[in-house]
């Protein structure tokens, strides 16, 4: 097994970032957006030059856009599909090597995943899971997601050093997914690092530490969720994977891919929301005073957060055929990556892109969540996420402030923070807060 490991990994992964690194010494701009110096830290300005040469450029290593307009007809058009990589047009004999090393491990990037199958099975897939992850079921957790966010700014005061990631912003969409999958609180942790070690699965060029630990997380979350799902059966509870197990439409493999892609993107994104929606609210004390004014534009700045910096910011889709797009023939079998974080800034869509502006009237044709048929199931739910986090954050604590240097995730397709250190108060409110009873007073 281990072998078979190694191998994938260095398909998957060494081969493609030794030939992107040589791209990146000559300058070319996706090559360096994927495993340049900046990775994951400063995305934009390779964008900008990967936008300068055309709508549809073509690189050594696949098509990329940042046009708005192409990045969502891709999305839409079901020519373009979600192929694992061993269906995609590689050089011989690597399609074979990767189905030959197929760890059968249930992974969120890979099939049976919705990420990556395509109709009809992606149809029969997402039809099942929609009949639970209704709009009504969504609706009904608001009051839950409103209780779990007071009782985590609970603990944040209580704090003698907080970090709002990993005592915040981390715990609320963990919080959210754990009761929606039927776990119990004290297996939140889990969870936890099986989201950490499986997201940079997402990127390209990872290092075999990286991609072990990965894979040794996706084995663990396999082995929880499959006596998981059987204990459901059993005994089913009152949430929404209890539901599908009990619906019958998908096999098990299935519902475990399910919860694997629920626990990777359930939170990810809404940890990436809310660390971003804070640091740029505390950057633009302008935006927040009009939140405080009018509470009511909290959703709208939520939309304008997800445009401003996506939680994520690429994907991929392979020609089904080959297609004529902006006047470019995309030959069948190549990759095409839109780049939603430069979608979200195209020029030609948002007036003054790189201007952060919760007032901003059409901030929702952001592509964050996706579009088309892969569109994200749970958009609705990370909104009503963010929004309650963010306002209940600054009404909690109105001098709420960094204290120490923001730290980025080096990770290029989900974008966030690792590490926000954070004072909720002036240094003397603090002081007065943590004298002994009587201390000082009556």
């Amino acid at each position: 097994m281990q072998t078979q490991l190694w191998i994938r990994w260095a398909t998957m992964h060494y081969g493609p970032r030794a030939f992107l690194s040589i791209q990146a010494k000559r300058r070319d701009p996706f090559a360096q957006l994927l495993v340049g110096p900046r990775r994951g830290i400063e995305p934009y300005p390779a964008i900008e030059r990967i936008r300068g040469r055309g709508r549809v450029v073509h690189t050594p290593f696949a098509w990329v856009t940042a046009d708005h307009e192409i990045c969502r007809t891709i999305l839409r058009d079901n020519r373009f599909i979600a192929s694992p990589p061993e269906e995609l047009d590689l050089p011989r004999p690597l399609p074979w090597v990767l189905s030959k090393t197929d760890p059968k491990i249930t992974n969120p990037v890979e099939p049976p995943s919705m990420l990556m199958i395509d109709p009809p099975e992606h149809t029969r897939h997402r039809h099942a899971v929609a009949r639970t992850f209704t709009p009504r079921a969504i609706g009904q957790l608001h009051g839950r997601v409103e209780q779990l966010t007071d009782q985590l700014l609970d603990e944040l005061a209580a704090k003698q050093r907080p970090d709002l990631i990993r005592d915040f912003a981390l715990q609320l969409p963990a919080a959210v997914i754990s009761e929606i999958l039927g776990m119990p609180e004290e297996h939140r942790p889990q969870m936890l690092e099986w989201g950490e070690s499986g997201a940079p699965l997402l990127d390209l060029g990872l290092s075999w530490r990286t991609f072990q630990r990965a894979m040794a997380g996706l084995r663990s979350a396999d082995d929880y969720l499959s006596a998981h799902i059987e204990r459901l059966r059993a005994a089913p509870g009152d949430n929404l994977l209890s539901e599908l197990v009990a619906n019958d439409e998908l096999s098990k493999r299935e519902l475990m891919s399910t919860a694997s892609l629920l626990i990777g993107a359930g939170f990810e994104t809404t940890v990436n929301l809310i660390g971003a929606g804070f640091v740029l609210l505390a950057a633009h004390p302008d935006q927040l005073a009009m939140l405080r004014a009018d509470p009511t534009r909290w959703p709208a700045a939520v939309d304008e957060i997800l445009r401003f910096d996506s939680p994520v910011q690429m994907t991929a889709r392979t020609a089904g055929c080959d297609i004529e797009l902006a006047g470019k023939r995309i030959p069948e079998g190549a990759m095409i990556v839109p780049l939603i974080g430069g979608a979200n800034r195209d020029p030609g869509v948002f007036a003054d892109p790189d201007i952060f502006d919760i007032s901003r009237s059409n901030a929702k044709e952001h592509l964050s969540f996706g579009s088309g048929i892969h569109s994200c199931l749970g958009a609705s739910l990370a909104r009503m996420e963010g929004a309650i986090a963010l306002q209940a954050l600054f009404d909690r604590f109105p001098d709420l402030r960094l204290d120490g240097q923001p730290k980025r995730r080096a990770l290029v397709t989900l974008r966030g923070y690792d590490s926000l250190p954070v004072t909720l108060a002036p240094s003397d409110q603090i002081a007065a807060a943590n004298q002994p009873h009587g201390a000082g007073g009556e």
